[in-house]
């Protein structure tokens, strides 16, 4: 076993770059920690403008290549690389939850499979990627996407694998080459995608993992003259930050940031189903951004709503992540938790009342919260805390409802319950965000566009939207006129 190679949990992870289809050694190191129980995994190879040029070369030479590759190869490959994913899913489970302290079980039933489909679902999208022509004054019209070039993606910690392969298999199936820089926090599993791809057969510099921190390596690779796309998951000053330095290049930007995002309770719902939707909304220690985190309850059925909730909310069972019984695992770092507590006591601070939870607990867990009494206009209901925190608000009528929902600068999803389908259907059309549910949470197909509006983002992906992005769409119109015959 290499120096280079560290084991977790019984799987051997390699700590050091994939770049050009070789493993990469950096100088310096920087250390993984788990969030379960505080312990050091290892020493992760800490990337710089060095590693970065060195990926986007790589990622450059092997374009031309990759970009003819049929449609139909690409997409086997992309078959192979879900395969690859499925016989592995045990082992991508709990290097996950080791890294980012998820729940094992979600990742064993869902995200690793859901990781499997990521890459089966854009390498089917692919074959079927088309546009009707169309006539004008006799001249034909054919839309083509073209592949765009090499791709930087720069993804979360949140759900580590899922969410780069969200971005890596339609920018792999559009024809781009891939530059991949996991989150800091949580890089173990893209460094196993880059064993499973090169296992696919996938070529050489096609797929680049590139590890370290965001001053360090994401600028010089947001800047380089050669990326051709950039797409990012994470907070707004860091997207911001990307922006500014795509700006000089006019590279295309894809961002998916932060959400502040309602469920709105009206009288006529099915409170039991409301109350469930509500504590969902713990799901991964409230580390989720399209988490509902504001609740906006009708003031006549708002203290029978929060009865339900805190004996529901009772039943959870926080602890160990690989535990089978455990609904809610650990925050992700020390310094989010002291985020998170510090919202919470702020808010305390302004007149805010703690109807359960409020503090930390042992080690990197935070104690399920929902706060009331806040206004409007503070902190606690307009800013993004990213942990198990939860606010409730009451209305008087439809029309506040609506106001207080689209109230905050994001807008990336927003959940109602009713009974009405005329209310569900007036209030929807006015919600600003990218994606709404109706007496459900979390029900995502990936041929649906995924975004946010105002701060939660720029651009949509999934399906035809994706490969939008990640190509350059050509329009070419042919003439009836001027053929030479040949018979």
């Amino acid at each position: 076993m290499s120096e280079h190679t560290i084991t977790v949990a019984g799987v051997a992870v390699d700590t050091r770059h994939w770049i050009g289809g070789e493993r990469v050694a950096s100088a310096q190191t920087f250390p993984d920690v788990s969030p379960i129980d505080g312990s050091t995994i290892g020493g992760i190879s800490r990337g710089t403008a060095m590693e970065a040029a060195a990926a986007v070369a790589a990622a450059k030479a092997a374009f031309p290549a990759w970009a003819a590759t049929s449609r139909a190869e690409r997409a086997r490959i992309l078959h192979a690389i879900a395969d690859g994913v499925e016989k592995r899913i045990e082992e991508l489970a709990i290097v996950e939850t080791t890294d980012n302290g998820a729940l094992l079980r979600s990742h064993r039933r869902g995200v690793m499979p859901r990781v499997a489909h990521n890459f089966r679902f854009f390498a089917d999208w692919l074959l079927k990627l088309e546009h009707e022509d169309f006539e004008t004054r006799g001249h034909t019209n054919h839309v083509s996407w073209d592949p765009a070039g090499p791709s930087v993606l720069i993804t979360p910690w949140n759900a580590p694998l899922m969410l780069a392969t969200w971005k890596v298999a339609p920018a792999l199936a559009a024809g781009n080459t891939v530059i991949l820089k996991p989150a800091e926090w949580t890089p173990l599993t893209a460094s196993l995608l880059a064993d499973i791809a090169t296992e696919a057969g996938l070529p050489a510099g096609v797929l680049n993992v590139v590890q370290g921190y965001g001053s360090e390596i994401g600028d010089a690779l947001t800047s380089h003259p050669d990326v051709r796309r950039i797409s990012f998951t994470g907070s707004v000053p860091t997207a911001k930050r990307i922006a500014e330095s795509a700006a000089a290049n006019l590279t295309p930007l894809s961002l998916e940031l932060g959400g502040k995002s309602p469920l709105l309770v009206f009288a006529d719902a099915d409170l039991d189903l409301a109350v469930d939707l509500a504590v969902e909304q713990y799901d991964n220690a409230g580390q989720v951004c399209l988490a509902a985190t504001r609740f906006l309850v009708e003031e006549s059925v708002a203290e029978e709503f929060t009865r339900r909730f805190v004996e529901k909310a009772g039943q959870l069972t926080q602890g160990d992540p690989r535990g089978e019984a455990t609904d809610i695992g650990p925050n992700i770092h020390p310094l989010q938790l002291e985020k998170i507590d510090g919202f919470v006591q702020r808010a305390v601070a302004a007149g805010a009342r703690a109807v359960i939870g409020g503090h930390r607990k042992d080690g990197q867990y935070y104690a399920p919260t929902l706060l009331t009494a806040v206004a409007q206009d503070s902190e606690i209901v307009q800013e993004e805390v990213f942990g198990p925190v939860l606010t409730l608000q009451t209305f008087a009528t439809e029309d506040e409802a609506v106001r207080l929902a689209n109230d905050t600068r994001f807008g990336l999803a927003a959940t109602l319950a009713t009974g009405d389908p005329e209310r569900a259907e007036r209030v929807t059309a006015q919600l600003v965000a990218g994606t709404v549910w109706t007496n459900c949470f979390f029900v995502r197909d990936l041929q649906a566009p995924f975004g946010g509006s105002r701060h939660s983002g720029v651009g949509r992906e999934g399906g035809t939207w994706s490969f939008d992005f990640y190509c350059d769409l050509k329009n070419t119109v042919t003439s009836p006129n001027g053929w030479n015959n040949h018979g």
